[in-house]
């Protein structure tokens, strides 16, 4: 695979003049639950991006289930999205195969979640690679705690705040939750990122791509915590010259 990198189109939902299903395209797609560092990744990679998960969520799963992305918090949107996976078992990677885009190379498509998704992507999207980026909870929640992103908000009501510690009992070792403690956060924007880590896991286990794609010669799997993202971009450009 080359990459003479042209801006790639946003894609849409209907056939047009040039363009193609993307699910017949090669596709570079980033695999990874919530403060994994796929927002680093990509941009330490460089290539031009298809609009994201989040945006394909709000322009084609949301109106299909008559809500406005607006007036939704996470809790909301993962419940949505369990609605949304009910009828349609490949969730995101569903909706994704529905659009169309202009034949182009690199394409990047951030990202997919949870191992119903994965599989229904290497399947469909025969000529896909998937870089799959993983951190424990910990790192992942830690990340989120300092990210600061307006879309990272979730309602905690009075009863969470008095049981944070067993919503933290799935999620975090003791030790973990100290440490995280010790940071100085308050306690209310503790448990609100913590919720949202709880939730995502609860719907999207997070060994599930690894069990997707086990065997799969079109992924790889890079650990946040060991490579920084330039050294992730590097090792996932290396990868495909070698395709």
């Amino acid at each position: 695979m080359g990459h003479n990198v042209p801006v790639p189109p946003d894609f849409h939902f209907q056939p047009a003049p040039g363009a193609a299903p993307l699910s017949e395209r090669p596709l570079l797609i980033v695999v990874g639950l919530t403060g994994v560092g796929k927002t680093s990744f990509t941009r330490a990679l460089g290539w031009p991006l298809l609009p994201n998960r989040r945006t394909l969520v709000d322009r084609y799963l949301l109106p299909r289930l008559g809500a406005d992305p607006a007036r939704l918090d996470r809790a909301q949107r993962f419940a949505l999205t369990a609605r949304w996976r009910a009828a349609h078992p490949g969730g995101i990677a569903e909706a994704l195969a529905a659009a169309y885009v202009e034949p182009v190379w690199p394409l990047v498509f951030d990202g997919l979640r949870g191992e119903a998704e994965v599989r229904y992507a290497r399947e469909r999207f025969s000529q896909a690679r998937f870089v799959v980026l993983e951190a424990p909870a910990a790192v992942r929640l830690e990340r989120l705690l300092g990210r600061g992103e307006g879309f990272d908000r979730v309602r905690v009501s009075r009863e969470e705040v008095a049981r944070f510690r067993e919503l933290a009992g799935g999620v975090l070792t003791q030790e973990e939750l100290d440490r995280l403690l010790g940071l100085g956060h308050p306690l209310e924007t503790l448990i609100e990122k913590l919720k949202i880590v709880a939730e995502e896991q609860k719907h999207y286990h997070p060994e599930g791509p690894r069990r997707a794609l086990a065997g799969s010669p079109r992924a790889l799997f890079l650990d946040t915590t060991a490579l920084d993202p330039e050294a992730a971009a590097a090792r996932v450009r290396a990868w495909l010259e070698e395709a």
